[in-house]
């Protein structure tokens, strides 16, 4: 019954997700990417679900948006678009403004489990600094997140 469950919650979440512009940002768009990849990570294990982030054209990158993975200790599992760091430990790397913003990620997700975080970081369409914004979602050991541009 449990993986009925999970399964529905899956579906349910990729139905809202799918149903959103290819090209969406924002807050609500954030959340709800961050919300379909952990259902999805549950329903399908962390082997799939990393292989599944990591591909930059598939499901978890629309538009601006990508899910992004660290583990608690820093280590950077999945990225769906610029994928250099991948395997580096990144707690520490930080933003343009010196923020590092990573380090608050994990704290923030160990302490409440979700939140938000603000950095600035290249934008790959412009090519310029912009104000970001991620949400970020605890499972497991893993911390789960989806960031938007802002602007300068």
């Amino acid at each position: 019954m449990k993986k009925f469950f999970s399964k529905l919650a899956l579906t349910v979440s990729a139905v809202v997700f799918l149903a959103a512009p290819a090209f969406a940002s924002g807050k609500d768009d954030a959340v709800a990417m961050v919300k379909s990849a952990v259902a999805f990570y549950k329903a399908n294990g962390m082997e799939k679900a990393l292989d599944a982030y990591n591909d930059s054209k598939g499901q978890f990158v629309k538009g601006e948006l990508y899910v992004a993975v660290l583990a608690v200790d820093g280590t950077l599992l999945a990225k769906g678009v610029g994928q250099s760091q991948i395997g580096q430990n990144t707690i520490d790397v930080p933003d343009a403004k010196g923020t590092k913003f990573r380090r608050l990620m994990i704290e923030g997700a160990i302490k409440n489990g979700s939140g938000w975080v603000d950095y600035v970081f290249v934008n790959p369409k412009t090519k310029e600094l912009e104000q970001k914004e991620a949400y970020y979602e605890k499972v497991d050991d893993l911390v789960i997140n989806v960031g938007f541009y802002k602007g300068k």
